[in-house]
């Protein structure tokens, strides 16, 4: 058997799809099972050994818009799939199934065009691992409970993170807390004062506090220590790979997190996640699954939520779904989990 995962969303997309090809290895221990990604998301990949190939299509590319859709359908149609698995509802998606040539075609029945599909599954209000997992069905597969996704780092990453847990003289778990400010999406932010504000109360406290992002996030990381009076905080942002960030998520006792893709690499190495939602709910799917993972949010707001995704400004000016979370709530969440680590 040969099959396709085509995922070419986000990061955090990308590993809450790595449950289905681990689920499919396990159940076609001959199977080649290839992942089509964009390129920014590829590296998470790396080393995977359920996955036999990653193939890149880089669908943001303005100069080869069209040309590189349908190259990468022509790629597709010479590698003869059995089964493609489309995890994304888009209509881009849709077509470049269906004109893959492959022997069946499974997606969601709310995706765009689903009629153009060969198997179509329901998509339900449930963690999306459970849904990914859910394009098994056509195939006699039925899956109830979430599967972890797995993240390989290499040795090289492994050192790159022994140095730095080295340099801050952490030794042992208790002793670091990491910490990721950003999102590409600003409703999805708590606000960078409040962020100060809780470092600052944390300043009493003896654990040291890693704030992790991409290139993007590194100066709201430098604005954050230049603005904190705790001492213990050092900025990663920008300097660490995408399985580098995974491996020192893994030697934190806790991340702190907005809605984004460090809450997905947190439950994928075991770390307790303390997540904070603004403009999205857990109701879309995308909640830390950790049995004693905290999420924060403000219920009862008649706005909330207001997007699917997130937004680039609050519609009504207040952000009273990131505002009304305090920071005093938060540090006793982070006090209980050290406890709990004690």
């Amino acid at each position: 058997m040969k099959f396709l995962i085509i995922q070419t969303a986000f990061i955090g997309d990308v590993i809450l799809s790595l449950p289905l090809a681990s689920v499919l290895k396990n159940e076609f221990p001959d199977s080649e099972i290839e992942f089509l990604c964009i390129p920014k998301t590829a590296p998470i990949l790396k080393g995977n050994p359920y996955i036999s190939e990653v193939i890149l299509y880089d669908k943001h590319s303005k100069e080869r818009h069209i040309e590189g859709f349908f190259g990468i359908v022509q790629e597709l149609r010479l590698k003869k799939y059995d089964v493609v698995f489309a995890v994304q509802r888009f209509l881009r998606t849709t077509l470049i199934s269906r004109l893959s040539g492959a022997g069946r075609t499974v997606s969601y029945d709310k995706s765009a065009m689903s009629f153009l599909y060969s198997d179509r599954v329901v998509y339900e209000k449930k963690h999306e691992i459970l849904r990914v997992l859910d394009l098994l069905k056509p195939l006699g597969i039925t899956n109830n409970r979430i599967v972890k996704p797995e993240l390989f780092p290499s040795l090289e990453d492994v050192e790159t993170v022994d140095n730095i847990v080295k340099g801050l003289n952490v030794k042992s778990k208790t002793e670091l807390i990491t910490l990721a400010p950003g999102s590409v999406w600003f409703t999805k932010r708590y606000p960078k004062i409040k962020f100060v504000n809780l470092l600052n109360i944390c300043d009493k406290e003896k654990f040291k506090v890693a704030l992790i992002g991409g290139e993007d996030d590194r100066k709201l990381c430098e604005s954050i220590i230049k603005s904190t009076t705790n001492n213990e905080v050092y900025n990663f942002a920008g300097k660490l790979s995408f399985l580098q960030s995974a491996e020192l998520i893994r030697r934190s006792c806790l991340l702190i997190t907005n809605d984004s893709a460090p809450l997905h690499l947190a439950d994928a190495v075991g770390t307790k996640v303390i997540a904070l939602f603004g403009s999205t709910v857990s109701d879309f799917g995308f909640y830390p699954f950790g049995k004693k993972d905290v999420l924060l949010e403000v219920n009862g707001l008649k706005c909330r939520p207001c997007t699917n995704h997130g937004k680039q400004y609050c519609q009504i000016k207040t952000f009273d779904c990131m505002n009304g979370i305090k920071e005093e709530l938060i540090y006793e969440k982070i006090k209980e989990s050290l406890l709990d680590l004690s």
